[in-house]
Formats: structure tokens, C-alpha cells, sequence
């Protein structure tokens, strides 16, 4: 029998906590001292060392998370092998995810030199590998694969914070002596993309908030420059720090999963119809925003509607995003949301001559529909036959029949809940004795 999801839990968040104050302590080992900023009505703390000629390095924006940090500073013990065991406990019991060796030590190498602490978040397949662990879930295999590692950073921040990796090639060097730099093909004097001969490869990212370019931006606090790619903005807006399931754990930041779900949705309609990358989106999209619904309604409310008020191209975009994928979960997310299914682009409700027939367990008469291209379980309830479409006193066949005298006016119903109404349940519509009378009234108006 599998463990519980609570222990899942317990243990996850006691792998994280350790994993977070041993990648702080590992950063600032050396004697010094935390001293604060304040930059904009904000404060940000840096670590520095030296009496006479004294440096500085950047800790992080003022947080309840990292003050609790500083005051624990060097109390905490190596703990390597508790940490080991956690990760194992994780991957053996629970069935979680690991990276491939090769990925797991390049993001160990990479954290060790302060990527993440300098505000880099992990994107990508990465990245979606830590939300099984994150959020007690399981996903399919198939979309957790990938060679590749790709890292974002706000081109503000790596400006601001004041502090530096050492240069990237030189990090993946020691992991891997076959990494070289890829010359970027707008312009071959520069390097966003880093690849070794195993097929593993590193790719930086950042966001593209003016007009449109392809031209490499700099990223000075690491040493590298960046892809800037269209809503990436969105997507590490407030990252989550998580774990990597690899050796005593990495500690790494990533994308809200329901930031990252959405983001997927829009940036699958960016690329080629047929396109794997494309499938893997919508996929990856589809799982998170199930397990969403659920587990984080607020969150995902939040980051749709975020999506929806940076304009009608963003709408758009999501819109038709959600229209590829499963009506159950589509219509699950819809209803977090609080949106109704008419938002999406050529969606109606759809009836053939199908007979219908009397559902005793329910006590409903249920008939068939399709909307885009999906059957639609529609029913009216026996008491709605009864109030209001002369059904009082009939047996099942009776209210069958009562049903076929009135089905054009009964399967408008329908199509208006189905469209317009609150979503009840997925892939469903129940017309009710309120929903006859809420049309009769709208009738008269």
C-alpha cells in the first residue's frame, strides 16, 4: 500500500527546509555579517566579509523566510545524510521524480555558484519535475523527460543585486569538460546557450517586455547572456523555492505551478500546429491545472485572472489553449475561475435524435449532446418534468414522453446552462426546476 500523502508532505517540507538553510549556510560560510538595504521603499540584504576592503554579496529581498534564515545562520549541522535520505525515501516510496545524473549535478554545479540565489528560476521540464513532489501529485512520466535545463532571470534584477556567479562556461566546465558555449544565431559574438557532448544543455532566458527582438540581452550577475522570450515575465513572477531530487537535494526556485500551467496554455498557441513541443505544453498544462483545481483553486484564480487583464491577446491566447484540452478538466478549471464556457472560441452546445431515456439512480430523463466534438451528458430532473412540462403523477415512460413533447424547449435550456451558467460538474448540464424558471423569467423581460 502507498505511504500516505501526508507523510509525502511532511517529508517534502522537511527536505526543503533543510535544503534551503544548508544551500544559505554553503553560500555564506565564511565569518561576516548581514547588513540590510532599502532600494525603492524595499529591503534587501547583502552578506559582507573584510574589515578594511570589505565585499559584499547579495542574500535576497526582506522576507519572514529569510530573516528566519539570517537568525539561524551557522546553527544548523551538516546534515548531508539525513538530506540523502529524504531524497531517497522520496524517490524509492513515494515514486517521484529525479533528473538524470547528468542534469541532477549541472544544477547542483550551477546552484553551488549562486545562480538561484541571484534570482535565477528554473523553467522548463526542470522545473515541472519538482510540482509532483510540491503538490502531492503524480504525473506521467512522459512529460517529465527532457536533455535540457533552462534558466530565466529578470534582466532588472541581474543588473541590481550587485553580485556575481563566476562566468557560466567555467561552472559547467567542472561538471562536464565537453560543455561549450553555442554562438547565438542573430548574433555569433554572443552566448546564450551552453552544450556538452552527452546531449545535455543549458539554455538562459529573459523576459522580453519591449518591442519585439531576438538580439541576446546580458544577464551581468551571471555571467552570460539570455534568450529574452515574450511572457516569460509572467511566468517567474514570484517564483516557489523547491527541491531537485538529486543527491542530498538541490535547492532551486521555480514557477508557481499555476503560473506554469497557464503559461503553457498561452505559449502553446505560439507554436506550430502538430508540433511536439506544442502537445508536451498543452499536456503539461492539462495535469497541473487538474491537480490545481483542487489543491490550489486561489492560486490558479489568481494567476487566470493576472493572465486575462494584460490584455485581449492574452485572452485570446488562453482562451484558445483551453479549448485543446480534456473537457473535464477544462471545465474543472473554468469553474475554479469562476469563467463560463462560452468564452471559448466556437463552442456550442450541439443535439442529435438520439432517444432519450429515464436514469432511475438519478432521477432524471437524460439525453445526449456534443460540443466541440465531446459528448455532453445532458439531463432535466423529474422534478423540473413534473413542475413544469406536465410530468406530476407519470411513471418513466410517462416523463420520457412528457420530455419528447417539450425537447426543443428543454434542449434550449440546456444549451443556455451549458454555455452560460455556473458549471456543476464537468462535461455535464442538469436543467432544474430554477433554470426553468429563471428562463421563463428572462422570457418576459
Amino acid at each position: 500500500m502507498a505511504p500516505p500523502k501526508l507523510v509525502l508532505q511532511t517529508t517534502y517540507a522537511e527536505l526543503l527546509d533543510r535544503s534551503t538553510h544548508a544551500a544559505f549556510d554553503g553560500a555564506f560560510a565564511e565569518d561576516g555579517s548581514f547588513i540590510a538595504k532599502t532600494v525603492k521603499q524595499r529591503k534587501y540584504w547583502y552578506f559582507q566579509t573584510g574589515a578594511g576592503d570589505r565585499s559584499q554579496r547579495y542574500v535576497g529581498p526582506e522576507t519572514p523566510e529569510l530573516l528566519d534564515r539570517i537568525a539561524r545562520h551557522k546553527e544548523l549541522r551538516d546534515d548531508i545524510k539525513e538530506r540523502r535520505a529524504l531524497v531517497s525515501t522520496l524517490v524509492r516510496s513515494f515514486g517521484l521524480p529525479r533528473p538524470i545524473p547528468d542534469i541532477g549535478n549541472v544544477l547542483a554545479a550551477l546552484a553551488n555558484a549562486g545562480v538561484f540565489r541571484l534570482r535565477g528560476v528554473l523553467v522548463g521540464t526542470v522545473a515541472f519535475q519538482t510540482y509532483p513532489a510540491m503538490l502531492s501529485m503524480r504525473l506521467p512520466g512522459a512529460l517529465l523527460q527532457t536533455g535540457d535545463i533552462d534558466i530565466a532571470q529578470f534582466r532588472n534584477a541581474s543588473v541590481a543585486v550587485g553580485d556575481s556567479t563566476p562566468p557560466v562556461l567555467d561552472v559547467l566546465k567542472e561538471v562536464d569538460a565537453t560543455f561549450r558555449a553555442v554562438p547565438h544565431v542573430v548574433d555569433g559574438r554572443r552566448v546564450t546557450s551552453y552544450a556538452a557532448k552527452g546531449g545535455v544543455r543549458v539554455d538562459f532566458l529573459t523576459p522580453n517586455t519591449g518591442r519585439e527582438t531576438g538580439e541576446p540581452q546580458a544577464l551581468p550577475a551571471l555571467q552570460t547572456d539570455a534568450q529574452p522570450l515574450r511572457f516569460l515575465d509572467y511566468l517567474i513572477h514570484d517564483p516557489e523555492p523547491a527541491v531537485i531530487l538529486h543527491a542530498s537535494g538541490v535547492s532551486v526556485h521555480v514557477p508557481a505551478p499555476a503560473r506554469f500551467a497557464i503559461h503553457k496554455l498561452i505559449v502553446s498557441r505560439r507554436r506550430r500546429e502538430g508540433a511536439a513541443k506544442r502537445d508536451k505544453d498543452i499536456q503539461q498544462a492539462e495535469a497541473l491545472l487538474r491537480a490545481l483545481s483542487e489543491l490550489r483553486p486561489h492560486d490558479l484564480k489568481e494567476a487566470w485572472d493576472e493572465a486575462r487583464e494584460r490584455g485581449p491577446t492574452w485572452r485570446q491566447l488562453l482562451e484558445e489553449a483551453l479549448s485543446e484540452i480534456g473537457s473535464v478538466t477544462r471545465d474543472l478549471t473554468l469553474r475554479t475561475v469562476g469563467a463560463v464556457r462560452s468564452l471559448l472560441p466556437g463552442i456550442d452546445l450541439e443535439f442529435d435524435s438520439a432517444p432519450p431515456r429515464y436514469d432511475v439512480s438519478r432521477d432524471v430523463v437524460a439525453f445526449a449532446g456534443r460540443a466541440l466534438g465531446r459528448q455532453v451528458a445532458c439531463a432535466i430532473s423529474r422534478e423540473a418534468l413534473d413542475d413544469h412540462f406536465g410530468a406530476d403523477g407519470l411513471d418513466k415512460e410517462g416523463r420520457v414522453q412528457a420530455f419528447l413533447r417539450s425537447r426543443s424547449k428543454i434542449e434550449q435550456m440546456a444549451r443556455a446552462k451549458y454555455l452560460n451558467g455556473t458549471i456543476e460538474e464537468p462535461d455535464a448540464v442538469l436543467v432544474k426546476t430554477s433554470d426553468v424558471r429563471g428562463a421563463a423569467k428572462s422570457s418576459r423581460r
